[in-house]
This record gives structure tokens, C-alpha cells and sequence, in this order.
């Protein structure tokens, strides 16, 4: 994830704008014109070889010119000269250049040759940074920059913009000044040659000046990284998922991704194919990322207004507090569809209520206060309804009255708030403008988030709650190894490269169940029969009834030509129905190939459900896993929800329970609950497939049947395809085959593994037995408290682009103690890693840092690193020793006032 130069590129102390201009209305001229008025401090210098000022500044025939180097240069001439310019301005030595040009992607010079890609290769050969081409600019308001040809600026805020349209760009910008709302950065991609959204979140989500990220998204795609290993990422959304993941650790990062009801633009094998829309899968790989998605532009805003001033949301149960019914009930019937659910009021807080509020009060929730309600009836209210246990969030609603005054009431609001430190979110909408402008105002200095409508607000906390389960995702790390099964894994490759070898795509059903159960998915036992006759025996040694299936490599759904037969009593019956069958494929698909019969006895569950479980495989984000409502109609049904593998229990559980079938597994009109365990676990067998085994592109398990007794696949079809064992997967899984027992030299056995997010009590248990020389150490000054923020960021990595491993042991309460941490976080260019590690200081001279130290040489070398660096205060002579003993050399910085380690991971160290 590279932000190499980016301090250039967002914070220039200078700007050179070439191809400036004073001709009306041209690129140039209004790019002067905005850096001039937004008010930029910074030298800024024109150039153009034609003007000898441009805007009443001096200009420079050329960039050799130029009386110092720019930070940024910003760059609107012709797509012919941009590839000169780019190599010019990395020349003098430039590190950043915003290319505004427009048609650069599509145009050649004389030999055919892009001139896109040869401007890249300029900028490349000095490390010089591009935004664009074909990018609107980019706007820093914080240092009066506005370095765009945007037709208005920017106000300073908190809040970073970043989008891959211009003219979104422009309607946002014109959106926001209206609103009031300011910015930290606002950048206009343009086609992202090299500057790309996941560089932008990487250095935005690690700015503190940065309270919220908003991203306006057409594609996922980003420009292909040179991952740490050395070669290109195969998997185009990996890049930015994990830069995603980073910065949603830090701060709310909402998403206006376009492009939501197009349709799946291939041909599909299965219903798997047809089911996994391509947004279907960006939706649930944004999901996992902690990302919000919205839908239109002003909820862009309203989001990131609601995140920044919300607290930690606890639950869905809403108060709302009105002093109008209608707007209560319009209010009410918004959070029911949004997912969220009025707050049963206790009855304390009721008998309070009673003695504050009319007699003629709503009685309960929503709390009605009646219409001529003044401000201290609605602080009466809303400080009794603060105080309900049983209350997670409030929305407090105002209509304008001739009788009481909109602003003394919001200042009544926000006195309240003000007073009640430890409370759920308020949310609140006071209508009318005559004095509801100043009413928001009022409630937004106090902090609350304040919207236009009742429906707007109810919007507001449904953000939240999708916030609230998006974060609740991104802590979740299944291992890639699973834990609660061992799958028979070469049992199933073998049937794979069996039917590769035989020129087969894809396989027969008993091949394909043979891949379930391999995995543990309960299946029906099947027999296969190459005629009529055969089949027939097989059904009387298996024993009426039997179900009995056409055996095809042509016909992928069987019921379509006929070729399922159902609760079959007898020899005969199996007979007549098997060369019905033939008769039927014959006319209904004469070019297919018959290879037989399936037989299988029939599976009594009178009380089952049916449902669907599968593969499915995506350009952008790789494998995928659906589970949905199944049987004959599952595609005129439509019921299915998508999650990237692979999948824990608790990732199971919140798939199934994004589907319409899911009301009916609790249980209905007499019908028992399904075995949901049996259910969750099937689900993450299946998702451990599409980790395991890269050939299988498609899987469709139709039905897969559920019940109390558990689950049992019917049916089921895979399609296969050679493929590399490559990272396939969006999100690198928890990797636990790097977990590894040591044993210390007081025979103490430790476990040494990848941190987990779970590990966030015992880290803070183990930080705060430090000593302080060893924080000293550690931090290079006293760190006296490790706040949740911090903790997170410790605990909550991407084993993409970082790692941390743990020492881990049971203590004396059977509880897990963490007795050392060392870990390692990759440059931008993924050359080199920077580490860090840390022992407990009562188990020092044990070994431990050794094992800890040399256990990341190893990983940082298998991951193709050539460097791996650290930073020691001079006086620590421990770590300087263990350092020397891994090979590592060392260097005393004076400006650092530290000495730099080194080792150099392609050569062998010492004990490592």
C-alpha cells in the first residue's frame, strides 16, 4: 500500500501549475485563479513558455526554470506533452504531480505505444506520484489549497472526500457549501493511473485531522501492487480491501458505490452463477471491510455526520420523544423497516413520566408531550428517557407551534444532553425553517446529530446499526485452518485431478457429493447405474422408495429434462421410470450424453426446509459463499445472501441471518426449529472448500435440507477449472499454521502465534505489567495509559500487510496471559519491514525474545521481504545484544538519537 511521497501530494509547501494560462475559461486559467483565492501560502508558479505572468504572477518558460523544485505540480496541457513533463519535473526533482489532462488513457503516439502508460514510466524511473489523469485536482482546505477546476471551493472541516467522478466531485461540492459542511481533503481519481482509492485510505485513515472518509466508487479495481513477495497481487480487490479493513479500524469510512442494479454480465453454470450478482458481492465485500454503503450523496453527509457524533451504539431499542403523533408514528414505521425496534419503557421510567407530562400524554413509547409543549417539558422528558436501562438510543422530534418556541426547545434538548455524560445516541429532527435552522444549529453545537426529517433521522440510526454490525465483521478473523472439523482434503483433490485428467469441467453428482463429505457436509448415499437394469438392482439393494436421477455430463439441472423421479415403490417402478427418462432426454436434448442412472433412497423429513448453499466465483473479489432459500424456484425466489470465505460460527450465523428464509428456521405453525448449530457449521465446511480447493469455480448444493435433526445435501453439482494456489481470497484468513509451540529455559512450554482481536484484554493485561524503563524501551518515552483506539490497532491487523505474533500461556486463573509480542509492518513499497518487540519484564533471560525475534526473520523471509529494520534507544543493551545475535547490524543515528538494526533477510542470520 504505497503513500510514498503522498506528504507532497496532500500537504505541498510549494505549486507549480503547468500549462497556466490567461485565456477565459480554460483549465489553466481557473486552476490559477482557485489556487489564488483559496489563499495558499506556499510559493505557487506558473508555466507557461507563451505568458511571462499568468494571473498577475511571474511565470517560467519550463520546468527546468523553475527557481526551486515544487512539491506539486499541477499539470493541464496537451495528453502529447505530459509523458515529457512528467519526466522534466522528476528531473528537478518534483515528488508529486496531479495530471488534470483529460484522454491520456485513449491516446498513442506515432508507434502505437499509450501515452498513459508512458507517462507512467516516467513518473515511475524518479518515484515521482500522479493523481490521474483526467482527475478534477484536488482540494486541501486546511492550507488553503484548491488545486482544482472545480467552479467553487471548499470550507476546512474533518471530513475527507474521494471520489472516482468529477462531476460527483462538483455536485458534492456544491451540496456541501450549501450545507455548511467542511472538509479535510476532497480528490477528484480520475482514471488512477497510479494514486488509487486504497493508497488514499491508507493515508487518510492514519491522518488524526481526518475524522470521516466518504468515498464516491464506480470500481473497485485498483492499480496492481507489487506485494511484498514480489510479485503483482492476484486478486484486484485485495489491495483495496485491506487498506479498507485499516482505515474502518480508525474511523468511519462511508461509500456511495455506484452501479447497484446492474446485472451479471456472464453466462452461468449454476444457480451459484446466477445468484452472485456482481453488486450482491461488492455489497457483502464492503461489508466485511467495516464499511458503510449508502445511497445518494446527502446520505454520504448525514452518515458521516451521524458516525463522527455518535457513541458507542449498544443495541436497536429506540425512544422517541415528539410533540406531535404523526410525526411519531411516521417515525416509527421507518425504524420497524430500517431493522430497528421501539424501547419497551420501564415502569419507573413511566411513573416519572406521568408526573412530568400531561394527562394526556402518549402513555408510552413514542412519548408524546403534546403539541404546545415548551422547552422544560421536553427536558423533563427526554432527562427521564436518558436514564432507561432498557434504552439504547433517543430520537427527539419538534414541529413548529404558534404557542412554543422551536429554539427554546432545542436549547432545552441540548442542555440535557450536555448534562447527561454516560448516555445513548440522540438523534433529532426539528421540522419547519422559519426557526428550525437556528434549532439545528443549537442541537449540532451541543453535539447531536440533527437532520431535515423524522425519516432522515430514523436513516440516521440505521447507519449506525449497519455501522455497528460492519465493525462487529471486521473483528472477525476465521483461521484458514478450521478448527471445528478436519476435512479429508486430499481425498478430495484426488477426485478433482481424477476428473481434470479425464478432460472433464465439471463433476457428476456422486463425484460431487464425494467433495461434501469429504469436507463432513452430510449427504445422501448415492449409487450410480449405467442402464435401466442396473439402476433397478441397485434400488433393491438400497430398499424402497427410491429417488432416481438422470446421469449427465450435458444437463446441469435435471428436472429441466425430465430426469428426477421421486419416491419410486418398486423394481418395475424404477424400470418404467428410467426409460422414460431416455425417452424424454432424447427429445428434449438429443445432443446430450447419457452416462447412467443415480439411485438414491429417499429422505423422510416431512418437516424439512429446504435450502441452498454454494460457491460462486467473482473477477474482482475472487470466492464467494451463498446460502439461501433453495428447491425448484431458487432463482424466481431470489432469497440468497453473499460472504467472502472463509467463515467462522459467527460469520455463518450473520449470513443466514440476511435471508428472507431465516424467519422460518426458528420455527412455524407447528414446525420445530431447524438445528441451527448443524446448519452454521455446513455452512463453514462449504466455505472451507472454496479456500482449499481453487479449481472448483461453482458449487451448488440445491436442496440442502434442514430440519432438528440436522442438515443433509440432496443434491449437488461442482464445476471445475485448473487453477494456481495463488491467494484467491479477498481478506487474508487468520493464518494458523504459523501457530507453534516453544518451550523456554525454565521449561515453561509457550504458544507462539498470529495476534488475534480477541486478544485485546490479555494485551492490556500485559501492558500494564510492564515496567517503565521497558515501556521507555518500547514507545521511546513513558507511556502511561494504552487506550481502546490503540489497543485496536495492536490487536485488529491485516495479516496482509502486517503481522504481529503473540506469546501465549494459560494462567494461574486458567485464563489466557500474553507474555510477549513482536511485530513487523511492511513499507510502502513492500521491500522492507520495520519491527518491534516486547517481553514481559518478569520473563526476561528465558528465551523468549529470541524465539519471538527469530519466528518474525523467518515469516518476513517467506514472504519474499529484503529488509527487515528496527529502532533501539542506545541504552538498550538487551535488545542490542539479541539483535547482534540474529545477525543483524547496527547504526547509531544522531539525528534519531537511536541506533538502527538492520538485517538483510536474503542472506542467513544467525540463528534465525
Amino acid at each position: 500500500m504505497s503513500v510514498r511521497n503522498f506528504e507532497a501530494l496532500l500537504n505541498p509547501r510549494s505549486v507549480a501549475v503547468i500549462g497556466a494560462t490567461n485565456r477565459p475559461r480554460s483549465v489553466g486559467a481557473v486552476v490559477m485563479h482557485n489556487i489564488l483565492r483559496g489563499g495558499f501560502e506556499g510559493p505557487v508558479m506558473p508555466v507557461n513558455p507563451k505568458h511571462t505572468a499568468v494571473a498577475g504572477v511571474l511565470a517560467y518558460p519550463s520546468v527546468a526554470s523553475l527557481p526551486i523544485p515544487p512539491d506539486l505540480a499541477i499539470v493541464c496541457t496537451p495528453p502529447a506533452t505530459v509523458s515529457e513533463l512528467l519526466r522534466s519535473l522528476g528531473a528537478v526533482g518534483t515528488r508529486a504531480a496531479a495530471v488534470l489532462t483529460a484522454g491520456l488513457s485513449h491516446a498513442k503516439d506515432e508507434a502505437g505505444a499509450s501515452l498513459a502508460a508512458r507517462a507512467m514510466e516516467e513518473a515511475e524511473r524518479s518515484g515521482l506520484r500522479v493523481l490521474g489523469p483526467n482527475s478534477l485536482g484536488l482540494l486541501v482546505p486546511g492550507i488553503g489549497l484548491n488545486a482544482s477546476f472545480a467552479h467553487t471551493g471548499a470550507e476546512p472541516g474533518h471530513v475527507a472526500f474521494v471520489s472516482q467522478s468529477g462531476a460527483v466531485c462538483t455536485a458534492a461540492l456544491d451540496w456541501a457549501r450549501a450545507s455548511a459542511v467542511g472538509f479535510s481533503h476532497f480528490v477528484s481519481l480520475g482514471d488512477s493511473a497510479d494514486v488509487d482509492v486504497a493508497d488514499l485510505l491508507d493515508w487518510l485513515g492514519a491522518d488524526p485531522n481526518v475524522r470521516a472518509i466518504l468515498l464516491y466508487l464506480e470500481s473497485i479495481l485498483v492499480r496492481p501492487e507489487t506485494a511484498r513477495a514480489g510479485r503483482a497481487s492476484t486478486l484486484p480487490a485485495r489491495k483495496f480491501l485491506s487498506a479498507a479493513r485499516a482505515a474502518s479500524r480508525n474511523k468511519p469510512v462511508v461509500v456511495l458505490k455506484a452501479g447497484r442494479r446492474e446485472e451479471a454480465a456472464r453466462a452461468a453454470f449454476s444457480h451459484s452463477g446466477a445468484l452472485a450478482g456482481a453488486d450482491d458481492v461488492c455489497d457483502a465485500a464492503l461489508r466485511r471491510a467495516g464499511l458503510l454503503r449508502v445511497e445518494r450523496i446527502d446520505e454520504l453527509f448525514d452518515a458521516a455526520e451521524t458516525l463522527v457524533r455518535s457513541r458507542r451504539l449498544s443495541g436497536d431499542r429506540v425512544a422517541i420523544v415528539s410533540n406531535g403523533g404523526g410525526l411519531a408514528v411516521m417515525a416509527t414505521d421507518g425504524l420497524v423497516a430500517r431493522g430497528g425496534r421501539l424501547a419497551d419503557l420501564a415502569p419507573d421510567t413511566i411513573r416519572r413520566l406521568d408526573a412530568v407530562l400531561p394527562p394526556s400524554w402518549s402513555g408510552g413509547n413514542p412519548v408524546d408531550l403534546i403539541g404546545d409543549a415548551p422547552g422544560e417539558r421536553y427536558a423533563s422528558a427526554l432527562g427521564t428517557v436518558l436514564g432507561d436501562p432498557g434504552v439504547d438510543a433517543v430520537l427527539v422530534l419538534h414541529a413548529p407551534t404558534a404557542i412554543a418556541s422551536s429554539e427554546e426547545a432545542a436549547l432545552a434538548v441540548a442542555e440535557v444532553v450536555r448534562k447527561h455524560e454516560s448516555r445513548p445516541d440522540v438523534f433529532a429532527s426539528w421540522l419547519g425553517r422559519e426557526g428550525g435552522d437556528q434549532a439545528q444549529r443549537i442541537l449540532r453545537e451541543a453535539g447531536i446529530a440533527t437532520y431535515d426529517t423524522p425519516e432522515d433521522a430514523v436513516a440516521g440510526f440505521a447507519h449506525l446499526l449497519a455501522h455497528r454490525v460492519g465493525q462487529a465483521l471486521l473483528r472477525e478473523v476465521p483461521p484458514s485452518l478450521p478448527v471445528e472439523f478436519a476435512p479429508r482434503t486430499e481425498e478430495a483433490r484426488r477426485v478433482i485431478e481424477a476428473a481434470l485428467a479425464a478432460g472433464a469441467d465439471r463433476l457428476s453428482e456422486a463425484e460431487s457429493k464425494a467433495i461434501l463429505s469429504a469436507y463432513g457436509v452430510p449427504v445422501v448415499p448415492t449409487r450410480i447405474a449405467g442402464d435401466a437394469e442396473a439402476a433397478a438392482r441397485a434400488a433393491a439393494e438400497i430398499g424402497f422408495p427410491v429417488a432416481l436421477k438422470i446421469l449427465s455430463p450435458d444437463v446441469v439441472h435435471k428436472s429441466d429434462v425430465g430426469g428426477v423421479s421421486l419416491d419410486l415403490p418398486s423394481t418395475a417402478a424404477v424400470l418404467d421410470a428410467a426409460r422414460a427418462m431416455v425417452e424424454r432426454l432424447r427429445s428434449t436434448a438429443p445432443q446430450a450424453r447419457l452416462a447412467g442412472f443415480t439411485v438414491q433412497p429417499m429422505a423422510r423429513r416431512p418437516a424439512a426446509i429446504e435450502l441452498f448453499v454454494g460457491i460462486g466465483c467473482d473477477a474482482i473479489f475472487g470466492p464467494v459463499v451463498l446460502f439461501g432459500q433453495g428447491g425448484l424456484a431458487i432463482e424466481q425466489i431470489g432469497d440468497r445472501a453473499i460472504a467472502l470465505p472463509p467463515l467462522n460460527l459467527n460469520l455463518a450465523r450473520e449470513l443466514v441471518g440476511r435471508t428472507r428464509v431465516a424467519r422460518l428456521l426458528g420455527g412455524f405453525r407447528g414446525v420445530p426449529p431447524i438445528d441451527r448449530d448443524a446448519l452454521e457449521l455446513a455452512l463453514v465446511k462449504v466455505a472451507q472448500i472454496a479456500v482449499d480447493l481453487p479449481e472448483v469455480v461453482e458449487l451448488d448444493v440445491n436442496p440442502l435440507v434442514a430440519d432438528a435433526s440436522g442438515v443433509l445435501a440432496l443434491d449437488a453439482r461442482i464445476r471445475i477449472q485448473r487453477a494456481d494456489r495463488a491467494d484467491r481470497l479477498a481478506i487474508r484468513p487468520y493464518p494458523r499454521e504459523l501457530e507453534e509451540t516453544v518451550s523456554l529455559r525454565d521449561g515453561r512450554s509457550v504458544r507462539l502465534r498470529p495476534i488475534r482481536p480477541e486478544d485485546e484484554p490479555s494485551y492490556l493485561a500485559f501492558f500494564t505489567r510492564l515496567s517503565p524503563e521497558d515501556l521507555r524501551f518500547r514507545f521511546f518515552n513513558l507511556v502511561r495509559a494504552m487506550p481502546h483506539s490503540q489497543l485496536a490497532r495492536y490487536t485488529q491487523i491485516d495479516y496482509d500487510r502486517e503481522m504481529a505474533f503473540i506469546a501465549t500461556a494459560e494462567g494461574p486463573d486458567g485464563a489466557p496471559q500474553t507474555l510477549g509480542v513482536v511485530n513487523a509492518v511492511a513499507s510502502p513499497g513492500g521491500a522492507e519491514a520495520e519491527f518491534a518487540i516486547q517481553v514481559r519484564t518478569d520473563l526476561k533471560g528465558q528465551g523468549l525474545g529470541h524465539a519471538l525475534l527469530a519466528k518474525m526473520i523467518r515469516y518476513c523471509r517467506a514472504r519474499g521481504l529484503r529488509t527487515l529494520v528496527g529502532q533501539v534507544l542506545p541504552d538498550n543493551r538487551a535488545m542490542l545484544e539479541l539483535a547482534h545475535a540474529l545477525g543483524f547490524q547496527s547504526r547509531f543515528s544522531r539525528e534519531d538519537g537511536a541506533v538502527e538494526v538492520r538485517l538483510a533477510l536474503d542472506r542467513t542470520a544467525a540463528g534465525a
